[in-house]
C-alpha cells in the first residue's frame, strides 16, 4: 500500500469549506477556494452528466441546490455550466474544472454517487481525469458497485469505502470490501465505534475518517476512534496540519 498519511493530517472541508449554503454554497469553486485559503483538504461528490461529463454535486435531483425541477443525469455539463447554484454566480463545475482550480495546492477526497442505471462509466471517466493530475487525491464511494471498479480503472489511486451502519448485516457487507483494494474507510462520526473501524484501525493500520463533523462533541469522538474528521459549519482547530 503506498503512502496516505497525508489523507489524515488535515481536517477536510466537507463539500468545500461553505457556510452551509449562506453566501458559500457547497461543491463550488467559491467553497473549494475558501478551503484552500484556509489550508484544509476537500470533499466533493461527482455525478455523470447526460452527455457523460464527471460534475461536481452532491443530489440526484436539483431542486435543493439549483430550485429547478429534474435529474443530474438529464443535465448537460453546458447546462450545468449555466446552473446556478443557490442562486449565486457559482455554478456547478465539472471535475476537470475543479481539478485544474485547486492543482495539488490541498488534497481532494472525491466520493463517486452511484445511481442505478445513471452511472455506467462514471468510474472510468474520473479514472481518465485523474491521469496526470500532480496532486494528492483519493476517491470513495458509498456504492459497493463502483468500489468493485476502482482497482480496474484507479489502480495507483487510494481508494476508500464510505459507511455508516451499526447492524450485523452493515458490518458483513462492509468487511466484504476488503476484498476490493480499499486502502481507508470514510464513516459516520455518530455510529463510531464499531467492529469494522476497530479491526480495519487496529489488525490493518488502515486510516478511518469521520463524516460530517458539526461541534465539538464530534470532534472530541473522531479523535478517541478515527484519525481525522470531514467537518462543515465551524472553524475546527487544525489538528496535525502539515
Amino acid at each position: 500500500m503506498s503512502d496516505i498519511s497525508w489523507l489524515t493530517k488535515r481536517p477536510i472541508a466537507h463539500r468545500g469549506y461553505h457556510d452551509m449554503n449562506g453566501r458559500v454554497w457547497e461543491n463550488t469553486l467559491s467553497a473549494f477556494g475558501r478551503a484552500i485559503d484556509n489550508d484544509y483538504a476537500i470533499e466533493c461528490d461527482v455525478h455523470l452528466s447526460l452527455d457523460g461529463e464527471v460534475i461536481v454535486f452532491h443530489d440526484n435531483d436539483l431542486r435543493r441546490l439549483a430550485s429547478q425541477e429534474g435529474f443530474v443525469w438529464q443535465k448537460t455539463a453546458a447546462e450545468f455550466a449555466a446552473l446556478k447554484i443557490g442562486g449565486t454566480k457559482d455554478h456547478a463545475p465539472t471535475l476537470k474544472e475543479m481539478l485544474d482550480f485547486v492543482a495539488g495546492r490541498v488534497p481532494i477526497v472525491i466520493e463517486l454517487k452511484g445511481i442505478p442505471g445513471h452511472d455506467a462509466g462514471l468510474v472510468a471517466k474520473v479514472g481518465a481525469l485523474l491521469k496526470g493530475y500532480k496532486g494528492k487525491v483519493a476517491i470513495m464511494s458509498f456504492d459497493h458497485w463502483l468500489i468493485r471498479d476502482f482497482s480496474r480503472y484507479m489502480p495507483d489511486v487510494p481508494a476508500g469505502l464510505t459507511a455508516w451502519g451499526h447492524q450485523q448485516q452493515e458490518i458483513e457487507a462492509h468487511f466484504s470490501m476488503l476484498a476490493h483494494g480499499i486502502s481507508f474507510v470514510s464513516y459516520a462520526v455518530e455510529q463510531l465505534p464499531n467492529p469494522f473501524v476497530t479491526f480495519v484501525r487496529d489488525r490493518l493500520s488502515m486510516p478511518v475518517i469521520s463524516w460530517t463533523v458539526r461541534d465539538q462533541a464530534a470532534v472530541d469522538h473522531t479523535f478517541a476512534h478515527a484519525d481525522q474528521m470531514t467537518f462543515e459549519g465551524f472553524e475546527p482547530q487544525k489538528v496535525g496540519v502539515a
